[in-house]
């Protein structure tokens, strides 16, 4: 499963920890993903998608009951 949001394609940020000494090593931030079952367009079929919880909280889309 890839690590991206199906509404808005948020997906994992890259970077750099950087110690005092300037010593850098790799991250990466992942969004927070959640699965959950997401009502269709046409109001009547369920269908279940990868969604960050901003995309959640902003009602982009409505959760099935």
């Amino acid at each position: 499963m890839a690590r991206i949001c199906d509404i808005c394609g948020k997906g994992p940020l890259r970077g750099y920890n950087v110690s005092h000494a300037h010593n850098r090593t790799k991250k990466i931030a992942l969004p927070n993903l959640q699965t959950i079952r997401v009502l269709q367009p046409d109001g009547k079929s369920v269908k279940r998608a990868t969604v960050c919880t901003r995309c959640i909280r902003s009602n982009k889309i409505s959760k099935a009951p």
